[in-house]
């Protein structure tokens, strides 16, 4: 269920507490934390019957809901009640949310939806925002977006909990975007790009998820964070190639734009590649 998913139940429970027959805990090993263990405990504590998703083999409810899920449900679309990280009609798929941070999005929030034939396409229930203030990390927006999620849900479950039936409105395919899934090749950072998009990249990408990576001199290595810098004139620009070592701290020419990484760890060994021990490095 993921950090969004156990502060929904958190903040919902105390008055939505029959609305939960039961709780299918999803474990995602990519994640730092998936705060699988969290909501075991929340359950028990409140007396909700809850099941590991590989134990899990059907729905016996009237309502479905997903909240951080990834994974296919087989269940009536129309009782499927999905919370998803965006704006719907923008950012239909995955990870949408490391996508608008990643693109400078100053507002972004969650859509309470019911499910569709396409992913993320049925009409829309509830949505709520919240502005983005940058720079801005991963684990911040997922700090700050939970309140999204509670107030999606809040603008819902009072309908379920008086059993009028849930209706939705359309959205316009038309204004539609899409949010690709992501894999390691899509940690890594392009140093083609420009300065300021790159520390949004690195910032999106960090805890809980994997990190943003790149190739040092060719050892692998997370970039946990970075600072842009004003660009100065290049004649030979070689995107990747430092330009100068501030305090040990190695400025990096991207395709406009410098950055300063301030935070470098090994990926293999988990230590500390700064201070930088080679000026004429590369990055890749």
């Amino acid at each position: 269920m993921t950090r969004k998913g156990y502060q929904l139940l958190a903040d919902t429970v105390d008055t939505f507490r029959d609305l939960f027959a039961k709780v299918v805990v999803g474990r995602d090993a990519t994640l730092d934390d998936d705060y699988a263990e969290q909501t075991i405990a929340l359950c028990e504590r409140h007396g909700i019957a809850w099941t590991e998703r590989s134990q899990h083999r059907e729905i016996n409810t009237d309502y479905a809901m997903a909240v951080g899920w990834r994974w296919m449900i087989d269940f009536p679309e129309d009782r499927l009640i999905v919370f998803h990280d965006s704006l719907l009609p923008r950012y239909r798929g995955f990870n949408p949310l490391v996508s608008a941070l990643i693109n400078g999005d100053d507002r972004v929030g969650v859509t309470a939806l019911l499910g569709a034939s396409e992913y993320d396409a049925g009409p829309i229930l509830a949505q709520a925002s919240m502005e983005v203030a940058y720079p801005c990390t991963i684990a911040r927006a997922i700090d700050d977006i939970c309140a999204c999620y509670r107030d999606a849900a809040l603008a819902v479950f009072p309908q379920l909990a008086q059993g009028s039936p849930l209706q939705g409105v359309p959205q316009d395919d038309n204004a539609a975007t899409y949010s690709l899934w992501r894999d390691e090749e899509d940690y890594r950072i392009d140093w083609h790009g420009e300065a300021t998009r790159l520390v949004r990249h690195i910032d999106a990408l960090g805890s809980p998820y994997a990190g943003a990576r790149t190739l040092v001199n060719g050892t692998l290595a997370r970039v946990g964070r970075a600072q842009a810098l004003p660009d100065v004139p290049i004649e030979n620009r070689t995107p990747g190639k430092v330009i100068r070592v501030d305090n040990g701290l190695p400025v990096v020419v991207c395709g406009r734009g410098l950055l300063k990484i301030t935070e470098l760890t090994d990926i293999a060994s988990g230590e500390s590649l700064l201070p930088l021990a080679k000026f004429r490095s590369r990055f890749a």
